[in-house]
């Protein structure tokens, strides 16, 4: 029992070949059922998960014999962590395995702003030519403000060093961050002098609504906005108006508030995201790439050999 590890979510066949070579045992049960895990769970000592199960407190109590839960993930916004640290079970996540994933696709979601990549395709193939309607924007000489320079944040920077930006970073969590891809900054200067806003925080209650009507007034330019976290840090509403205020020029959001159908639908903002020619839209797969997949098992499986 000390060795088994119950795995509920889709992950690399890596995770099991890595893990079982140290001698642990993998029950790889990908479309089990909450109620069902939750039958079982007391016999494992490891649980591995993605985002399909909310690891609360309930869940936990049911798992006498945890020692780990690991997460194919950056965010740990869905497991209990002050409790798990309570009951001495150990939690390992793995940023290192997505942070490129996410760094490329901020870029590609703010290239295609810039550009106006989408409303000119579209264009076309409707029958319009319309080169004045989509003149962009230079990156070059624009200055990126970026919160939250952890793993995802620091890859974005990263990635855009050959652009010959201005990098400017706020993370309430650390100081002395500074290095040849980002700047440390204030978040009074991120305000006063981004062109792009880019949020790589996770979700806690102070990061929750962040980015509100109020935030946004505040910003001295108009600017791109970009999020690639977590949803609710950004009120949805907020940016709409925002758009239409000229205070935001244009929105990447691979993240909502509300994601999956229907719900999505149902909210009061949807049909104007929706008919926005300012937004671009993906459906939370920034950090979830063919690559990503095997080294976010990888990383887990290194740092559980480790642990």
């Amino acid at each position: 029992m000390k060795n088994n590890i119950l795995i509920v979510d889709d992950i690399h066949p890596i995770f099991m070949e890595m893990a079982g070579a140290k001698g642990y045992h993998c029950d790889y049960k990908p479309l089990i059922k909450a109620d069902e895990a939750m039958q079982i769970i007391g016999d494992y000592a490891g649980l591995v998960i993605r985002s399909k199960f909310k690891v609360d407190k309930k869940v936990l109590d049911a798992g006498v014999n945890l020692r780990f839960v690991a997460r194919a993930g950056a965010g740990m916004d869905n497991i209990d962590e002050a409790y798990a640290a309570e009951k001495g079970i150990d939690l390992i996540n793995a940023p290192e395995g997505n942070s490129d994933a996410v760094g490329e696709h901020a870029v590609g979601l703010l290239l295609s702003l810039m550009n106006n990549l989408n409303p000119g395709d579209a264009e076309i193939r409707n029958g319009s030519w319309l080169r004045e309607a989509n003149r962009g924007y230079e990156l070059k000489g624009k200055t990126v403000g970026i919160i939250g320079y952890g793993h995802m944040g620091h890859s974005f920077a990263r990635k855009l060093s050959g652009f010959q930006v201005d990098v400017i970073a706020y993370d309430k969590y650390k100081t002395g961050f500074s290095d040849r891809y980002a700047r440390e900054v204030s978040m009074e200067d991120i305000v006063k002098h981004s062109d792009v806003l880019s949020l790589h925080i996770p979700l806690t209650p102070e990061t929750s609504g962040l980015v509100d009507d109020e935030y946004l007034f505040h910003f001295k330019k108009p600017i791109f906005l970009i999020n690639t976290a977590r949803g609710k840090a950004v009120k949805t509403q907020a940016v709409l108006n925002a758009i239409k205020a000229g205070k935001i020029l244009g929105a990447g959001l691979d993240v909502l508030e509300i994601e999956k159908f229907p719900a999505l639908a149902e909210q009061a903002w949807f049909n104007e995201l929706r008919q926005s020619g300012k937004v671009i839209l993906s459906p939370h797969v920034a950090g979830w790439t063919f690559d990503s997949y095997r080294k976010l098992s990888e990383v887990m499986a290194e740092k559980l050999i480790r642990l």
